[in-house]
């Protein structure tokens, strides 16, 4: 069963492009390392929650749109050795500073449960 990299994160509306041109930057880099596909969504329904909510969980501010991505692997090791090589793979420097808080994002994997397409 293939497994799930997901990643939610608050990004200033006015980096957009910028945000974009970086997932494309790093998309051939993550596809080299066995990546079968990779989603970057742009939040325009995410309504602020009483007790939580997607704005919430990244502390959202008022100029910042919330984005919700994920990549899928055919394996958890095959996600693993990417993100270990990735640290030492010399293409990583040609890319776009992060146009984002990284330390509002938050990540984490998962194994396929059910899947219908």
């Amino acid at each position: 069963m293939t497994y799930i990299s997901g990643f939610l994160l608050a990004v200033p509306t006015e980096n957009k492009a910028v945000y974009k041109e970086m997932a494309k930057v790093a998309w051939p880099i993550f596809k080299s390392y066995g990546c079968l596909s990779m989603r970057e969504n742009w939040g325009n329904s995410v309504p602020d929650g009483k007790v939580t909510s997607f704005p919430m969980a990244v502390k959202k501010e008022e100029n910042e749109t919330v984005v919700f991505s994920w990549m899928e692997w055919p394996d958890q090791e095959t996600c693993e050795k990417c993100f270990a090589a990735m640290m030492d793979d010399p293409r990583m420097k040609d890319m776009p500073k992060m146009p984002f808080d990284g330390m509002r994002m938050m990540w984490g994997g998962f194994e396929e449960l059910v899947r219908f397409d």
